[in-house]
């Protein structure tokens, strides 16, 4: 029997709407900065792209240390015994109206794909765009200190990974908003995500 129940915490919301924005903001800055649209002028869009990083470095800061508090990083440990089924579900059951294969619950609020995916989000993606923004962003202050090791990495080379790590976030952003359509109805996780509350299956173990 479906219920309804308060799944998203107030800070939850926050950082992920605060999140999305700063990452369609960068996003755009960043576009301008490699010339391909014009919306502030070059030398605006690099002072708000470098603005916007800080925010969101802060916004990654404060939500790591919310999720080790409250201990909802254990919401990113994969049940790879499921992942098939759900692999399965998102590229075929789903079209044919089959049960979904997990039921979302308050201790498991992921499906194996999506606790996988945001994993691999949280320990590569963003590890990858932080390092190589801080490299690009004190790439002359590296160098006048001598700082050997990572002076001598081609600037080339730090603006090649961190455009590729923009491209992967904003594929990651895409199919994000996909699947947030595969709900109970095509608004449902949003509606969630946007007041906390989202029907739920009863959970006899919480």
């Amino acid at each position: 029997m479906a219920q309804l129940v308060y799944v998203y915490k107030q800070f939850e919301r926050f950082w992920h709407w605060s999140q999305a924005v700063l990452i369609l903001f960068l996003a755009l800055t960043g576009f301008e900065v490699h010339g391909s649209i014009y919306l502030f002028g070059f030398e605006k869009a690099v002072i708000y792209h470098r603005y916007a990083a800080w925010l969101l470095l802060g916004l990654i800061v404060f939500s790591i240390f919310w999720h080790i508090t409250t201990g909802e990083w254990r919401q990113y440990r994969p049940q790879l015994s499921k992942l098939q089924a759900q692999l399965r579900y998102y590229t075929y059951g789903m079209f044919k109206g089959e049960p979904h294969p997990t039921h979302k619950t308050l201790r498991n609020k992921l499906n194996p794909l999506q606790a996988l995916t945001y994993l691999g989000f949280k320990l590569l993606m963003a590890p990858l765009l932080v390092s190589t923004g801080l490299l690009y962003m004190f790439h002359r202050s590296i160098d006048a200190n001598d700082m050997v090791l990572i002076s001598e990495i081609p600037l080339e080379w730090v603006a090649w990974l961190h455009t590729l790590g923009a491209y992967l976030l904003l594929m990651f952003v895409i199919i994000h908003v996909y699947m947030t359509t595969t709900g109970a109805t095509p608004l449902a996780n949003i509606k969630a995500m946007l007041t906390g509350y989202e029907e739920l299956e009863e959970d006899k173990s919480e």
